[in-house]
């Protein structure tokens, strides 16, 4: 599978353009850079017959390089690789790291494609197109750029769904460092569809899932939790972990926003009652019990002494004054 990987090892998912297509917007833009041309030929021709037969062939030259290379240059420049045929066939140039392109890339694709595409009529891009494995001509490669398609064909997206929640926050020491993206992708997929698999197949993809999972992690699954609520606990902490890194690397201070199911689940409690929350005795399916009641009263005014039906108790004493003697009662 050809994926586009930046510096940083992060996969895009941008898909390449293949030939019919990119030769399509080729043909788009030729034929109107070609009938840019000719307009401008016949005019200036027509502004240049009193000049000598010199001045009119350095009018020609000055007008091809300008029209049939500077302005696909141009335009690729001022549009970030959407020229005409390119917007018409939903493709775009980008970097190899799936950013945009600048004037020097526009620039040595200009200047290649005279030789490939003008000067052998496109048999040079269409060879070299061909055997590249991302459809790259060989301005491309000079240029280290990549045609990719910025119109997907439109699919119904399926969210992960989130884990039970007395998973939530519970794989937040895994190591997660060594589990591949062939294998989050094969994860995320399962965990998507596995409402339309059959429930034997289904257990069984969780169950090996899981298990590559765990050989990844090199820590044991706990005991008693189904491989799919087990694998979705997983796949939210990745998120939640993404998430606070995304925020750090961006935030000078910046306030760490968490996943929907893990606010929820804490429900913006004061940090007393998330501590007093985590110390209760859970198991592998959720907390045991709930944390009991204070014994003692909840309001100052409450008074814990016993009831006296007769009226005969003692009143309690009251403050003393300030210079030591009791008020009045």
């Amino acid at each position: 599978m050809n994926e586009l990987v930046t510096g940083d090892a992060v996969v895009l998912g941008l898909q390449p353009a293949r030939l019919p297509s990119r030769a399509l917007a080729i043909v788009i833009d030729l034929a109107v850079v070609l009938t840019a041309f000719m307009l401008i030929s016949i005019g200036l021709a027509v502004a240049a017959v009193s000049m000598d037969e010199a001045a009119g062939a350095a009018i020609a030259v000055a007008a091809f390089l300008l029209v049939l290379v500077g302005g696909p240059i141009a335009v690729e420049t001022l549009t970030h690789g959407r020229s005409l045929g390119k917007l018409a066939c939903g493709l775009r140039v980008v970097r190899d790291d799936g950013g945009p392109i600048r004037f020097r890339h526009a620039l040595v694709r200009g200047a290649m494609g005279m030789v490939e595409i003008l000067g052998t009529f496109g048999v040079v891009a269409c060879v070299s197109s061909l055997v590249s494995a991302r459809g790259r001509r060989l301005g491309d490669v000079f240029a280290g750029t990549l045609v990719v398609r910025e119109r997907l064909p439109a699919g119904r997206a399926s969210a992960v769904p989130p884990p039970p929640p007395w998973l939530v926050g519970r794989f937040a020491q895994l190591d997660l460092s060594a589990v591949p993206d062939e294998l989050w992708l094969a994860v995320r997929q399962y965990l998507t569809r596995m409402h339309q698999l059959d429930g034997a197949v289904g257990w069984s993809i969780a169950e090996r899932l899981s298990a590559d999972l765990v050989a990844c992690t090199g820590t044991p699954a706990p005991q008693g939790v189904p491989a799919a609520a087990y694998l979705a606990a997983v796949v939210n902490e990745r998120q939640t972990r993404d998430v606070h890194r995304v925020v750090a690397s961006a935030g000078h201070g910046a306030p760490v926003y968490r996943p929907a199911d893990v606010s929820a689940r804490e429900g913006h409690r004061p940090e007393a009652l998330r501590t007093e929350a985590q110390s209760t005795p859970t198991n592998a399916f959720g907390p045991v019990g709930s944390p009991s009641a204070p014994a003692g009263p909840l309001h100052p005014s409450e008074s814990t002494a016993p009831a006296d039906p007769d009226g005969t108790a003692a009143a309690p004493a009251r403050p003393a004054g300030p210079k030591g003697f009791a008020p009045p009662a």
